[in-house]
């Protein structure tokens, strides 16, 4: 079957659309969370509410609110009260929980407000109180609690910077942790002694549990040995707040308490549960992708490393599967999941997912073949109104009629300004979830021969 640019790119969005739809906590939470007989049952744990006294719901991520939503269907007026963390535009009206929408990737102050009120509601409670967690991607940005001596200014400025080198959200979370009450297990230790319930939907390659949200629930494998260590990788020392250096320093000699350990009592009546992530969205998109009738392969949901480097790799391999039908021949569509990092050298807008396709647009231009899509599942891509954006071989003819030059484009990492000028941005808005990124390359047989016309367009020196 014959098909165009516009069509490949049809179902391109078909596939995305279908991958998030798969990661919506509408249908994964109910998928592990229910309540029969007065027993609410999650996964194979049960907790015969007549336990309880009170129940309180709170959450931090992009995908809280909807997933808080779920739970008032479940639950009802047995929520004693609830409140949540959101990103602007990812709210929505609940009945018996309140929801704060604030800045992510940066903190602010109506996210310090919504912390405030989560730790009022959850402090002081009891061995018959029950607590329900919600955390998705975006909840360690949305749950800002800065230890005493440290402000929410300069916690925004460390955020900051990491963002800026490129540092993985791994290594950014180390030293969130380090610089926070809530997280690295502290939001267990305020709830202690309730039973807590922490259902988690990952935006962290490998879903690790100290990563997702920094792990406000879970015991903190990192230590102060870590934080100096990225602070050294990155030379930060003298570019971080004073306040944050020493705080560092005191503890690696040991005058600052560590993030909680395995073992500490606080963790005796929690249980962590990972409801939804990035290869359960590759999953249903690998479905709709066969449906369309594509070869597919899912490469990875554990990707990462600088974005336009990643797209070099991707486009190495869909002009692999045009030259030899390796390693599964056309029609593909090759899929991968994680999250890419871009590291910040020019003044533009952009987001991982439109820097990585006007890189693969550079690799593919002119080859008539081969679209490639790259998107966040939440359907923010950076600090823009796009999830992503696509590309295809016509991308770069199109930008030079148009007098655009991609490179300059690429080298201010301003990559939002160049898709929208093209018109080739993918906005979907807040999709109500968030499992890091997808990335869809889909290849057609050539017209002629083997593979297609030589690439002209190299990589400038």
């Amino acid at each position: 079957m014959k098909r165009s640019l516009s069509s490949l790119r049809r179902d391109a969005q078909k596939i995305f659309l279908q991958a998030v739809s798969a990661a919506d906590p509408r249908k994964i939470l109910f998928a592990h969370v229910s309540l029969r007989n007065n027993v609410l049952h999650v996964d194979k744990k049960i907790y015969p509410l007549s336990h309880f006294e009170r129940i309180f719901v709170a959450g931090t991520g992009k995908a809280s609110a909807a997933m808080a939503a779920n739970l008032e269907r479940i639950l009802g007026s047995r929520i004693t009260a609830g409140s949540v963390n959101v990103k602007y535009g990812h709210g929505q009206k609940l009945r018996y929980i309140h929801v704060q929408e604030a800045g992510h990737p940066l903190p602010d102050e109506n996210g310090w407000k919504g912390a405030q009120e989560i730790v009022r509601l959850l402090s002081n409670l009891t061995e018959r109180d029950l607590v329900i967690f919600l955390i998705s991607g975006g909840g360690s940005a949305l749950l800002p609690f800065p230890l005493s001596g440290i402000t929410l200014e300069e916690k925004q400025k460390v955020t900051d910077l990491l963002l800026g080198c490129g540092a993985p959200i791994q290594e950014i979370n180390t030293l969130r942790k380090h610089l926070s009450t809530l997280k690295g297990g502290g939001l267990a230790r305020i709830a202690y002694p309730a039973t807590l319930i922490a259902l988690i939907l990952s935006d962290v390659i490998g879903d690790p549990l100290d990563a997702i949200a920094s792990g406000p629930t879970v015991p903190d494998p990192t230590t102060f040995e870590d934080c100096a260590r990225i602070l050294d990788r990155y030379e930060l020392w003298e570019k971080v707040p004073p306040s944050v250096a020493r705080h560092i320093r005191e503890g690696l000699e040991g005058k600052r308490e560590e993030t909680l350990k395995e073992g500490n009592p606080a963790f005796e009546k929690v249980y962590n549960l990972i409801v939804g992530n990035n290869f359960l969205a590759m999953k249903a998109a690998k479905e709709k992708a066969k449906a369309l009738c594509y070869r597919t392969l899912i490469l990875s949901s554990l990707v990462e490393g600088e974005a336009r480097e990643v797209a070099k790799v991707h486009v190495a391999i869909a002009r692999e599967v045009l030259l030899s039908g390796n390693p599964i021949p056309p029609p593909a569509c090759i899929l991968s999941g994680g999250e890419t990092t871009v590291t910040l050298k020019g003044k533009g807008k952009g987001g991982r997912n439109q820097e990585f396709a006007l890189a693969a647009a550079l690799e593919i231009a002119g080859r008539e073949e081969i679209v490639a899509l790259s998107a966040g599942t939440d359907g923010t891509d950076g600090p823009t109104d796009a999830a992503g954006a696509f590309a295809d071989s016509q991308t770069i003819h199109r930008a030079k009629a148009m007098g655009l030059d991609p490179w300059i484009y690429l080298k201010e990492n301003d990559s939002y300004s160049f898709f929208e000028k093209l018109g080739d941005l993918l906005v979907t808005g807040p999709t109500g979830t968030n499992v890091m990124d997808l990335r869809i390359m889909l290849v057609r047989k050539a017209k002629t021969g083997r593979g297609s016309a030589p690439h002209t367009l190299r990589s400038r020196r």
